[in-house]
């Protein structure tokens, strides 16, 4: 069952707005699917991908209902984080409230699972683009809803030089969960093909730009890139190179991220995650039509889309044992003061990744979350949340 939601008119998409989302309501809580409507191409930045909401209450229809409802506004703050170039991200927290209901144009389940008073799901959130457009225009934000050419990425696991079947399908399936479709800069997932040679890979992975005419001429394609992971067991990290050429250029990036022997498969998640931000912060730096990096004594935008995000900007893993156990934390987080910008980026039965904005810096977010009963660790570069 499927709700057409767009119209040509948006004068008439308004008047009907209030029986749409009842009735949008209705289906999703009742076990409904909500179909998006088809997207033209240039409004497909709009569409919020597999973004995992969940919610407890008194019932599973009250679960259902809050969760959808939560995951909506976390979805739009979402979509501005990917519209808005990042030196613009400021001018976001100066927006008077905004319910995201009124921007939806379309909901859709990819997973989901529930009980008599949990409800955990995976949905696509469609806004509405030209009202989304409108209202950053009217508040003189700038943005970019222009999607690069898609790029074709190899990911690909290395370990003493040998790729392992299993720990290259893991790192595959990292990335096929991300939405690489509705990304500002969409990806097409290949594998390595026979005839890129392991020589190759390894000149790729340290730079050597010539090499990368081996894999054009493998897959046929101007844009491309690897990912390379690499772990290193003795030092207890992830290694992960990307190497190639994309819609900005050619270019080699290396990072490190601490594997946590509890969890092992969440540096691979954060490695995906930051990887697409960084691809997708090098579009945004070179197209924005507000890039003012150089303008501001900021240099190179390519050089200033590479910088990690400081302290103020963190993203975080959260332990827990079970979902009483997130949605304590979870419910401690968000009350917090002087937590902003409070993001869920993925969630799993042993944990979940969360973003967020502290502006007086980590240490002293360490303190405000102990008062709130939580714990707020650096191992190894990656922060950490628990309950204490």
């Amino acid at each position: 069952m499927a709700i057409a939601s767009k119209s040509s008119s948006l004068g008439r998409k308004r008047d009907r707005k209030p029986v749409v989302w009842a009735l949008l309501v209705a289906l999703v809580i009742f076990g409904g699917r909500v179909a998006e409507a088809a997207v033209p191409a240039e409004d497909a930045v709009f569409t919020v991908g597999n973004y995992p909401v969940e919610a407890r209450a008194d019932n599973a229809v009250a679960a259902k209902s809050k969760a959808l409802s939560d995951g909506q506004q976390a979805a739009f703050r979402s979509l501005l984080k990917r519209l808005v170039p990042v030196n613009s991200y400021p001018r976001l927290r100066r927006l008077p409230p905004i319910k995201a209901g009124d921007l939806i144009d379309g909901v859709s389940v990819r997973s989901e699972r529930n009980s008599t008073t949990d409800y955990i799901a995976n949905l696509d959130f469609s806004f509405q683009a030209n009202a989304v457009r409108d209202l950053l225009r009217r508040e003189g934000i700038p943005f970019l809803d222009q999607q690069a050419p898609t790029l074709t990425l190899v990911p690909l696991w290395r370990t003493s030089g040998l790729a392992s079947p299993r720990d290259e399908a893991a790192w595959n399936d990292v990335w096929k969960g991300l939405d690489l479709d509705h990304a500002l800069t969409p990806m097409k997932l290949e594998v390595l093909k026979r005839g890129v040679t392991p020589e190759a890979v390894s000149a790729l992975a340290e730079g050597d730009g010539g090499a990368i005419r081996a894999l054009v001429a493998a897959y046929g394609s101007e844009r491309i890139v690897l990912a390379v992971a690499e772990q290193d067991v003795a030092a207890r990290k992830l290694n992960v190179t990307l190497t190639g050429r994309d819609a900005v250029g050619a270019f080699v990036l290396r990072r490190a991220y601490r594997v946590d022997a509890a969890d092992p498969g969440y540096a691979s998640e954060l490695a995906a995650v930051v990887s697409l931000g960084i691809i997708e912060g090098r579009w945004k730096a070179i197209r924005s039509p507000a890039n003012n990096y150089a303008s501001s004594g900021g240099g190179d935008p390519v050089a200033a889309a590479r910088t990690p995000v400081g302290d103020t900007n963190m993203l975080i893993a959260v332990e827990f044992r079970g979902m009483s156990e997130w949605q304590d934390i979870s419910r401690k987080l968000a009350a917090t003061p002087g937590v902003e910008e409070l993001d869920v980026a993925g969630l799993s039965a042993r944990g979940a990744r969360v973003t967020l904005r502290f502006s007086e810096g980590a240490e002293r977010l360490a303190d405000a979350l102990a008062e709130q009963g939580l714990t707020l660790r650096n191992t190894g570069g990656n922060w950490v949340l628990g309950l204490q």
